[in-house]
């Protein structure tokens, strides 16, 4: 009997943020994302076995890892149009992943 289970990598783009860079310095936008990693067996996907949270620059590339609570903190105000003048990607609908 053969039996194959692995895993497989789903990248979902929660928000655009416009945001000030800690390494370049410049105000440019963020993406932020949500990056899961499931469990596989005959290539059907489970369960989530990891979850990770980050900003990404657009200006230089810069990558932040962010807590669950701050990624949640961050949508929240991308969705109110906080003073960050944050914008949600494709609106309330939820985002297709980027499978890799």
């Amino acid at each position: 009997m053969l039996i194959l289970f692995g895993t497989k990598g789903y990248l979902y783009q929660l928000a655009i943020l416009t945001l000030v860079c800690g390494r370049c310095g410049n105000p440019a936008a963020h993406t932020l994302r949500k990056r899961v990693t499931k469990f596989t067996l005959f290539f059907v996907p489970l369960f989530p076995i990891s979850t990770k949270y980050a900003t990404q620059c657009t200006f230089c590339g810069a990558e932040s890892k962010l807590s669950g609570q701050e990624a949640e903190q961050l949508q929240a105000q991308a969705a109110a149009g906080g003073p960050q003048g944050g914008q949600v990607s494709g609106g309330q609908a939820p985002q297709q992943p980027y499978q890799h």
